[in-house]
């Protein structure tokens, strides 16, 4: 049988009228990514095309990870949709910072909701620091560096620079682990053990080293430190 195309559908099946009527939250992801593409391709409409896609990549933090040179390139999507997606994974990830500015940020449960969704979508290694003020409030978030942790790239110097421009009282180090797994390695312990000395030296507060992973499988999202209790 043909797939029915979305106005085909019964109204109360169409995403977007299923959405104005009953909101964001009654929608699976797969209708949610069909509003965004708007149309399908011979054979498939936009749900179907969303279901592919999801499929393909596993996991929405997997399709976020894409980049829109990626996303042209799959069939049904092309550059505007791809740009269409990307947008919206981007306003996903400045929403869930926006709604911990003014929020004491001090555990790394609040670190993965601050920057996971944005790390989670990156297919290289990132390093940033978040400067937070005396009361732990977010002051700024630095990028240090992009591509496999080397000592030469993350060396204590780099890292605390900004903390010393924006005269931050603590600092949180966050990376990520493309693989998805967010075990830390013996760099990333050697890593925190210097920057444990640095910061005191400085007289900063060294909160934590949170490593960011996927979450996928039923694995833990990130790894702490802190909650290690290796800070």
């Amino acid at each position: 049988m043909a797939t029915l195309r979305i106005h085909e559908l019964p109204a109360d099946e169409r995403p977007r009228e299923k959405l104005a009527a009953l909101g964001a939250g009654a929608l699976s992801d797969s209708e949610l990514i069909a509003i965004l593409l708007r149309t399908g391709m011979q054979g498939a409409n936009a749900i179907d095309v969303a279901r592919k896609l999801l499929a393909e990549y596993h996991s929405l933090s997997g399709l976020a990870r894409c980049t829109v040179k990626e996303l042209s390139k799959i069939k049904g999507v092309g550059p505007a949709k791809a740009v269409q997606l990307a947008a919206a994974f981007g306003l996903a990830a400045r929403l869930a910072r926006e709604t911990l500015v003014r929020q004491k940020l001090d555990t790394p449960q609040l670190v993965n909701e601050l920057l996971g969704p944005e790390m989670r979508a990156l297919s290289r290694e990132s390093l940033r620091v978040i400067l937070l003020d005396t009361k732990y409030h977010l002051l700024r978030v630095e990028e240090i560096s992009q591509g496999s942790l080397s000592e030469s790239i993350a060396h204590p110097r780099e890292i605390f620079r900004p903390a010393l421009i924006y005269t931050a009282f603590a600092v949180i180090l966050v990376h990520n682990h493309p693989s998805g797994d967010p075990t830390p390695s013996s760099a990333d312990h050697r890593l925190t053990r210097q920057l444990q000395q640095a910061a005191d030296l400085l007289q900063i507060r060294l909160l934590d080293h949170v490593i960011i992973g996927s979450g996928d499988n039923g694995r833990q999202p990130y790894f702490s430190f802190g909650e290690a209790g290796l800070i």
